[in-house]
């Protein structure tokens, strides 16, 4: 597994760094520390460009330099810190010049992680969570699955409390899979959420249909379609209930998280754009704003997503 981590020395991305430690990741990974500095590098050759005021444009350049130079000092403290915390992680620190957002989203696409890890900007002033936007960004352009990472609602030792959004969408479906993948300590409880909002989407794992939400016939078989999903969480140890609610999907998750106050919500990205890229759909990127807990969005490659597609309409 390939993860970039993005730090900046403030207290979002001293909580991503401690969130990792209840993501469920493995033993064994690669990961990138990496903290971009908001400069321009100007060049240090000679340029074609005016320079009416060469003082000026030397104080410039000592002060990306000086910019840079701070970015490396703290993604290597955060890789120290992450080394320590997962001893069998290959880990390496990189800093750069760049809109922080942007040199992410282009690490990453050069790199191909699995998973980037940015830590969110808190609170609005009404007490909601919102996204910083360089988090926003981030997950609205990558490519791959990416975890907006929050403080813990409830003491550390606490046993963990996860609730992934299931529609019967490949999306969904690879959220499940995610989980049941990941390692997590014993007593792991994991809510199974689908809410039933006019219709449900038809479900990759079974025939294809329209579930009504009044249809009393028909959400019964969701839930046992739901109960059959869940089946690998519980061969993994966890601890998985099944939820079906009527309403809004992003309040039903929001509304969960806060009630239970679960530590993270897994929930399938959606769709693709013509540029290539995964977009993602109004009801992940709800949760991800005004969560308040970690939120993972799941972007299965798509490679994947074709072997679903092909064995589907088989």
């Amino acid at each position: 597994m390939k993860i970039l981590i993005g730090y900046d020395g403030s207290k979002c991305s001293e909580a991503a760094l401690e969130d990792l430690r209840r993501a469920g990741l493995p033993a064994s990974a690669e990961a990138l520390v990496m903290t971009v500095a908001d400069v321009w590098l100007w060049p240090e050759e000679e340029t074609t460009v005016a320079e009416p005021d060469p003082l000026g444009l030397e104080r410039a350049r000592a002060h990306a330099r000086q910019a840079l130079e701070e970015a490396r000092r703290l993604a290597e403290v955060a890789c120290q810190r992450v080394r320590a915390h997962f001893p069998g992680w290959e880990v390496r620190a990189e800093a750069i010049g760049d809109s922080p957002a942007w040199g992410l989203i282009k690490r990453a696409d050069e790199w191909s992680p699995d998973l980037i890890v940015v830590g969110s900007h808190g609170r609005s002033a009404l007490g909601r969570f919102v996204l910083g936007s360089v988090s926003q960004k981030v997950l609205y352009e990558a490519r791959c699955s990416v975890r907006i990472a929050r403080a813990p609602l409830r003491p550390a030792e606490d046993a963990l409390r996860l609730i992934v959004g299931v529609d019967g969408s490949s999306h969904s479906h690879a959220a499940l899979e995610t989980v049941a993948a990941r390692v997590w300590p014993e007593g792991t409880a994991v809510r199974v959420l689908s809410a039933l909002d006019g219709v449900l989407s038809p479900s990759d794992m079974g025939p294809l249909r329209w579930i009504a939400r009044d249809d009393e016939s028909s959400v019964a078989r969701w839930r046992e379609d739901l109960e059959r999903m869940v089946s690998p969480l519980r061969a993994r140890g966890l601890l998985p209930t099944v939820v079906v609610q009527r309403g809004s999907a992003k309040r039903a998750l929001i509304e969960e998280a806060e009630k239970w106050q679960a530590d993270a919500v897994f929930i399938g990205a959606r769709g693709l754009r013509s540029s290539g890229r995964l977009s993602l759909g109004s009801v992940a990127a709800a949760v991800a704003s005004r969560a308040p807990c970690s939120v993972e969005v799941i972007r299965p490659r798509e490679d994947d997503l074709n072997r679903k597609d092909e064995t589907t309409s088989k």
